[in-house]
């Protein structure tokens, strides 16, 4: 026996697709032999599984077990929660892996598969020896158990390990998703007033969609800062690994300029410490955390690149401008946006100032959002391709750590593919706005010349 899976669903730091589609329940099926072949062959037996608030969760959950036991793999299930309860559950328990059934961010009929191997990400070529694998039906056979138990009060206790009290007015949106359960149990522990929204789990997410990057989805929870006069409100994704803050005076805290606030707050007992940050990371944060003596390191994209970075490296702070932080100074390293929280709890409860009055005292630039435009993913990286070979040739200085970062006199520009959806992603960032429309303009005339059309 063998599997084909779809060639979209194997991606750079996890597999994703839409049901029905590009994702069915066999190939969930199919994970679960793969995977549970790997683990076994590399001396493992035995797995934690959990899932996301998805519809297709508990569907995809049941058939990667039932992979799993067929290869020969005891499986741990720990149930409905955000995905740092899995790495929680495989950093702390008897396991030699885990998965994570969820969709994250994508629209409600996407879903897919989170794998970590020895408290490491597994991704890049490993996601895709998973594909050659089911090709050949190359998967071992046995008979594996399960067991099920409840891990969301231990992981409660782990964010609260340490934690020294702080009371404070927050606001807390779950946005539906996997998180909410956790922000309902973590508040009802912590001092001060907490104000929750949409922590009932629904797939539908009627509300709005659980992805705070997007500042559309965080119009409630700032009406609801500003309605109450909060000091300041946090909301997750639909698996909860990232987070999206807003100060007390309903503006959006951009997740970089969150990392220089963090890294200032680490810099301060660890001098010297390294700290990761993506390629589409504002460059005064890098600024920054040399001036505070830190050493900078631009990375990749992506929670399994910042990841396995970080302990390459050693860093103790990594950052993503999705909203993903990973802290590995008294946590371990994984990217838990309701850790994330509780550390803004104690860096604010430490430097006794707002959180509006801290971010004001950063340096401020003329920076784009994530632009994001539709390309299919049979076309969004040859389309980078094409733009880095034409600069290539004009002897533009560029960084291509990640698709193509261009460095102009007027600032810098970014162009790279989405490694979780059919789209490609650019973001500028320039001295004035004259210069940064002289960027956007070359950005467009590069699409251009690959028939791609920015919109927003």
């Amino acid at each position: 026996m063998s599997h084909i899976f779809h060639p979209t669903l194997l991606r750079d730091y996890d597999l994703r697709g839409t049901v029905g589609k590009t994702l069915h329940r066999a190939d969930a099926w199919a994970v679960g032999r793969c995977f549970g072949t790997v683990i076994a062959r590399t001396g493992g037996r035995r797995i934690a599984v959990g899932y996301d608030g998805r519809l297709s969760s508990q569907m995809l959950e049941a058939a990667l077990v039932d992979g799993l036991v067929a290869t020969g793999i005891d499986v741990l299930r720990i149930g409905l929660g955000p995905t740092p309860m899995l790495y929680h559950a495989e950093a702390t328990g008897d396991v030699d892996g885990g998965i994570q059934i969820t969709g994250s961010h994508n629209p409600a009929d996407d879903n897919g598969f989170k794998l970590v191997h020895g408290h490491a990400p597994f991704f890049g070529a490993d996601i895709q020896r998973l594909g050659d694998m089911a090709a050949a039906g190359d998967w071992t056979t046995g008979a594996g158990k399960v067991e099920t138990i409840g891990l969301m009060d231990a992981y409660v206790d782990r964010l609260l390990q340490s934690f020294d009290g702080a009371s404070f007015r927050i606001g807390w949106d779950a946005g539906n998703g996997a998180a909410g359960k956790v922000v309902e149990k973590l508040t009802q522990r912590l001092a001060g007033e907490h104000h929750l929204l949409f922590t009932d789990v629904d797939g539908h997410f009627p509300n709005h969609h659980p992805d705070p990057s997007v500042e559309a989805n965080l119009d409630d929870l700032r009406a609801l800062v500003l309605a109450k006069r909060l000091d300041f409100g946090v909301a997750f994704d639909g698996d909860g690994d990232r987070i999206g803050v807003i100060d007390g005076q309903g503006r959006t805290i951009a997740s970089d300029r969150l990392l220089a606030l963090f890294a200032a707050d680490i810099l301060e007992n660890r001098p010297g410490a390294r700290i990761i940050a993506d390629v589409k990371t504002s460059q005064r944060v890098f600024d920054r955390i040399a001036a505070l003596g830190g050493r900078g390191d631009m990375w990749k994209a992506g929670h399994s690149h910042i990841k396995s970075r970080m302990k390459q490296t050693g860093a103790l702070l990594g950052g993503e401008t999705t909203g993903h932080f990973f802290f590995a100074d008294d946590y371990p390293g994984y990217d838990d946006g309701l850790y994330t929280a509780v550390r803004l709890i104690r860096l604010l409860r430490r430097g006794g100032q707002t959180l509006a009055a801290l971010a004001d005292e950063l340096p401020s630039s003329v920076i784009t959002p994530e632009l994001r435009f539709p390309v299919t993913e049979e076309r969004k990286f040859a389309v980078v391709e094409e733009v880095t070979a034409r600069l290539l040739a004009m002897d533009a200085a560029v960084t291509l750590i990640d698709g193509v970062r261009v460095c102009t006199p007027d600032g810098w520009w970014l162009l790279r593919a989405s490694n979780t959806q059919a789209a490609l992603v650019a973001r500028a960032e320039a001295v004035d706005e004259a210069a940064l429309a002289r960027l956007l303009d070359q950005v467009d005339s590069q699409l251009a010349e690959s028939d791609v059309r920015r919109i927003g």
